[in-house]
């Protein structure tokens, strides 16, 4: 499959394994390494850390597969390369569920940390319930459930929105309204009373 003249493998995924090729432009000073070394050097600076619609965030140059003969330009001291690498990518899929940690509260929501990026589970989100946030503990706090939400707490989310801008921004949107999702004491509590249901006569072979 080819997307923007680039080879891809895999499928969609959170994470994703890249195989792309690209032009590489070497300084001098670089010239002392084997090409593959320089070459990683700058796809690294280039690369690593951005954001693109193809492939969403890319963390890292995991190989430099091949690097071609330099081509000199005139009054340029650099050497010009056609490259082949695989990049590692985080791209965020909706309806993927996933797990991170709370890293920051704030009164409309909890950013929670996925991999390389935060997603935001707003308010209205956090759980089936009405959710106040309470300034003195910055916390959430359910009114009938009871549940809380803290920085640290480990969570589960569905991914509800995605939107992959260029450069280094990008916004993920996540939910825990639904059953099993949230903390793992919400999880198992749905999962108890998913099979704690009362069965019917019928079901315990009574007339």
């Amino acid at each position: 499959m080819v997307i923007n003249n680039h080879l891809l493998y895999g499928c969609a995924a959170i994470f994703t394994l890249y195989h792309l090729s690209s032009k590489c432009e070497i300084p001098p000073f670089l010239f002392d390494q084997p090409k593959e070394v320089s070459a990683r050097i700058i796809l690294s600076e280039d690369y690593e850390g951005i954001i693109t619609r193809d492939y969403g965030f890319i963390i890292a140059i995991v190989d430099v597969i091949n690097v071609g003969p330099g081509i000199i330009i005139p009054g340029n001291a650099n050497t010009f390369h056609e490259v082949e690498f695989s990049v590692l990518t985080f791209k965020p899929v909706i309806g993927e569920v996933v797990e991170g940690e709370v890293v920051e509260i704030v009164d409309f929501g909890a950013f929670i940390r996925l991999g390389p990026l935060d997603g935001l589970v707003h308010v209205s989100q956090i759980c089936d319930d009405y959710i106040s946030y309470e300034q003195v503990g910055n916390r959430f706090i359910g009114k009938e459930t009871g549940k809380i939400l803290e920085v640290n707490d480990s969570v589960r989310a569905k991914i509800i929105a995605v939107s992959m801008g260029t450069g280094r921004s990008g916004k993920l949107g996540l939910t825990m309204r639904q059953k099993f999702l949230g903390k793992p004491e919400w999880i198992e509590t749905d999962v108890e009373s998913e099979y704690s249901e009362p069965q019917s006569p019928e079901d315990d072979g009574e007339s």
